[in-house]
């Protein structure tokens, strides 16, 4: 890569990282907001889904406002937003202002990856593109693993009454990257000439403007792509860790090895995917995945297996409920007008986290009725269904150049 891909290049992938972070904290510690505050699955699972229906509405604030102002400016600005309230969280006293300040760090979230993966998708050239934003989603496996770290060190030095808020602490930690991000990171090309071309002409894109003419279709369906792809993801990794706890009677440290597992798997399928979706294409990598993740979810959840071979399908398991990621951010981006891109990015992967949103909560419902691992397996089974079947109708957009006219 050149240099300035370069500094962009790892300036996303540590925000992702931290971004992932911090939103994987809350699923860790759900146990013992459970056991302190006495609240029960359905409303623990609340607090996620309202998260993800925040980080809908900002990112497509976002998005919208990275075709306004720049993205490089929008990034620094939800990277501080998200950071502080996930310090905030270490400092609530109820359940109540727990979930305010979960839906208020989702904002900022939600805004990160729109500026995130638009700024890497028109910053990279189309023969990389790819493979650099799908190594960037890898990032994520990263942020998780940290929190997975974090959790077992704090659980085993501190009390549980302790530990959780240590952990939300460390949200914090993200806001540093803005010093870099303000010293090494340019605005791409492309977008700064769509701004000033739409400057000069008084034409400045309308909100709602996604939803109009032939670009219609394009956002109706690439919203269901990425609702199917993170509904079944959220389904997932939200209760997999409570799951491993219950049904599984396992510790909290004991649980660690599984998730271990379970992080590696996912972070080889970035990679994987990444190199995948600018070999065969970012449509084929959503068909083949999506596949594969019913295949081992129905697997895991379904069959009765020893801890040792649940252990051994962790890393499968997270190798195709995660390596889909890494051709989204291209391929969002690549189907859209630079004029556009931002706001249409923005809406339609966080349209489908604000509906992903219902999935924890659901799931958690859900549990109340039937044993956890059918209602993990009924709705992540369900959601990539629906991923194969809109991923199926959109066109594969692999090697697209992008214009600033265009």
């Amino acid at each position: 890569m050149t240099t300035p891909e370069r500094r962009t290049f790892w300036a996303c992938a540590a925000g992702w990282a931290l971004d992932g972070m911090d939103f994987m904290i809350y699923p860790l510690v759900i146990g013992t907001i459970i056991k302190l505050w006495n609240v029960d699955a359905g409303t623990a699972g609340l607090a996620g889904t309202v998260t993800l229906l925040a980080s809908a509405l900002g990112g497509w604030g976002a998005g919208y406002l990275a075709d306004r102002i720049g993205r490089v400016r929008t990034l620094q600005f939800t990277i501080l937003w998200f950071s502080f309230f996930s310090l905030l969280c270490a400092f609530v006293q109820d359940f109540n202002q727990l979930l305010i300040c979960r839906a208020l760090f989702g904002l900022g979230f939600g805004g990160e990856w729109a500026a995130g993966a638009v700024l890497m998708g028109e910053t990279i050239r189309a023969q990389y593109r790819g493979r650099a934003v799908g190594s960037v989603q890898s990032g994520w496996a990263v942020g998780w693993g940290l929190a997975v770290l974090a959790q077992a060190a704090l659980f085993s030095l501190l009390p549980a009454e302790q530990a959780w808020r240590w952990m939300f602490a460390l949200g914090a930690l993200p806001a540093l990257l803005v010093f870099y991000l303000r010293a090494y990171v340019e605005e791409p090309a492309v977008a700064a000439e769509a701004r000033a071309r739409a400057a000069a002409a008084r034409d400045r894109p309308a909100l709602w403007e996604i939803f109009s003419g032939p670009i219609l279709r394009t956002t109706v369906l690439a919203s269901l792509v990425a609702t199917g792809c993170q509904g079944g993801y959220y389904a997932i990794t939200f209760w997999v860790p409570r799951f491993l706890t219950t049904e599984r009677k396992l510790s909290i440290v004991s649980s660690t090895g599984y998730l271990a597992a379970l992080i590696a798997g996912s972070f080889a399928g970035y990679l994987a995917g990444a190199w995948f979706a600018d070999r065969y294409g970012r449509r084929t990598l959503f068909l083949v995945f999506s596949l594969g993740a019913i295949a081992v979810i129905l697997v895991y959840t379904q069959v009765a297996l020893s801890n040792e071979l649940l252990w051994v399908l962790g890393f499968p398991l997270g190798f195709f409920a995660s390596g889909y990621f890494s051709g989204m951010g291209a391929f969002l981006t690549e189907l859209y007008p630079t004029r556009l891109r931002g706001s249409g990015q923005g809406f339609c992967y966080n349209f489908g986290r604000g509906v992903g949103a219902l999935f924890p909560f659901l799931v958690g419902a859900l549990w109340q009725t039937t044993t956890l691992a059918n209602a993990i397996c009924l709705f992540a089974v369900g959601a990539y269904i629906l991923f194969f079947a809109a991923a199926y109708a959109l066109p594969e957009t692999r090697g697209r150049v992008l214009h600033a006219d265009a």
